[in-house]
């Protein structure tokens, strides 16, 4: 597939005359999320998505992502819908001498025993076709073309042969207003992933800049640049990470030079919400769930680092006036937690075996011991070395962290969001640190955003204040 794909794309810019014609690839979104887990959706996914990274389509070919728009729930009432018309049919089929009146009396009474008026409405206005159509939804396929009108405003050659345009003056962009109403609070925890290891800096010395921030905005995240040219600073989105704190913008990674999934997280959930948001951040390196964040439902000794997260955030919350004086006599509300951790759970064999029953301990503990029985999980993959991965332990855990969001307790509050698409070569990236993926800045806000959208789908569960 990626090979005919590529041959499609080199044909079309010759036959049509436009041989930089900037090209969008739809990688299929179909199933959702859940689809980066499964066979054979997550080999198409990467087939088509490996196109874009060749290096004569790299700044002219983007691949878009459009899982994180498919409807979980729609699906799933779909499903339902489809399951009790094979039954019914069935069963219809039993008496021949039904008149069309009563099948569809049938077919009524059948609607109303098991779905609920609302459920009803919600097939009626947006289901029109079947999942290998996103389900006909129009709330699916409108953000798809969003996005990839975005995709294609983003580079920044002309790919027509007329000259360019002299661009009207940008007019400064007036600040979004914050709603009243409590603080939205984040929880963002892990261990060296989740702390952040991509460089800002386009430093020569690390392979010509390749893979760093500075490098790489300009042309695929304009929108972390002010209008002077500066990292934008957010004025509804503040961080607490450890001993530091202020409002959102590059530099919260590991060091003041690195980024984490932090920052893409909070720009799509600060965009996404009217009220203000605090991300409370809170990630160690070198740290493994089995230990080190070991859950107290797990038996054993409890993690000291578990321990940390839930007295860490409660003190925060505590003292939110003292920490963040501007919007601190607000109150808040736990609206989400966002987990990136795996690394010393994958390198150790008995560590992995017990991963998944360790996350799903660590769902419950982290909901209880902070008083929010429903809050919004998003478990981001340990998915380094990219779609490319055979080792069996690596696969083992990957496949661990997708099967907790599955269990029936979590459908619809947790999420699995796969990462292995946001891999990046260490030919073009920073280092060759597989580990901390090259240390390559696109990864690490590829990652947060991808957090942030699944964050914001889960959203409809009630925060606890």
């Amino acid at each position: 597939y990626a090979e005919g794909l590529g041959h499609l794309i080199r044909d079309l810019r010759k036959d049509l005359s436009a041989p930089k014609l900037p090209v969008v690839i739809g990688v299929m979104g179909i199933d959702g999320l859940k689809g980066n887990a499964k066979s054979p959706m997550m080999h198409f996914r990467a087939a088509q998505r490996k196109v874009a990274t060749w290096p004569e389509f790299r700044g002219n070919v983007f691949a878009v992502e459009t899982a994180p728009f498919w409807d979980d729930d729609l699906d799933a009432l779909k499903e339902r819908m489809d399951r009790m018309n094979g039954k019914l049919d069935q069963e219809l089929k039993k008496d021949p001498k039904l008149t069309r009146e009563q099948k569809e009396a049938a077919r009524k009474k059948a609607d109303d025993e098991q779905f609920k008026p609302e459920e009803l409405q919600r097939l009626k206005a947006g289901v029109s076709n079947g999942g290998y159509h996103y389900l006909g939804a129009a709330k699916i396929m409108a953000p798809i073309g969003q996005a990839f009108a975005k995709a294609l405003l983003s580079p920044e050659p002309n790919p027509t042969p007329n000259p360019k345009p002299t661009p009207k003056p940008t007019p400064k962009p007036t600040p979004k207003p914050i709603a009243a109403g409590p603080v939205q609070v984040f929880v963002l925890a892990g261990q060296s992933n989740m702390e952040g290891h991509g460089f800002v800096a386009a430093d020569p010395k690390r392979n010509e800049g390749k893979g760093s921030l500075e490098h790489i905005a300009k042309d695929k995240f304009k929108h972390l640049l002010g209008t002077d040219g500066k990292w934008a600073v957010r004025d509804d989105v503040w961080i607490h990470y450890l001993e530091r704190k202020g409002k959102l913008t590059v530099g919260f990674g590991v060091k003041e030079d690195r980024i984490g999934p932090e920052l893409g997280f909070g720009f799509v959930v600060g965009d996404a919400l009217e009220e203000p948001v605090l991300l409370i951040k809170l990630a160690w390196g070198g740290k493994s769930l089995a230990k080190d964040f070991r859950p107290p439902s797990a038996g054993g000794e409890v993690g000291p680092f578990y321990k940390e997260i839930i007295d860490r955030t409660k003190s925060v919350l505590k003292n939110l006036k003292q920490e963040f004086p501007t919007i601190g006599d607000r109150g808040y509300e736990l609206a989400g937690f966002g987990w990136h951790q795996g690394w010393n759970d994958r390198v150790n064999q008995a560590f992995n075996d017990e991963y998944e029953k360790n996350m799903a301990h660590f769902i419950r503990d982290i909901r209880k011991d902070l008083g929010a029985p429903k809050l919004p999980f998003v478990i981001a993959e340990t998915g380094m070395s990219g779609t490319e991965e055979k080792h069996p332990r690596a696969l083992s855990l990957m496949k661990a962290q997708a099967a907790v969001a599955e269990y029936p307790e979590f459908k619809g509050n947790v999420a699995f969001v796969g990462t292995k698409a946001f891999w990046r070569e260490k030919d073009v990236s920073p280092s060759g640190q597989a580990y901390h993926w090259n240390t390559n800045a696109e990864t690490y806000y590829l990652i947060g955003e991808a957090m942030g959208h699944a964050m914001i789908k889960l959203g409809t569960a009630k925060p606890a204040k």
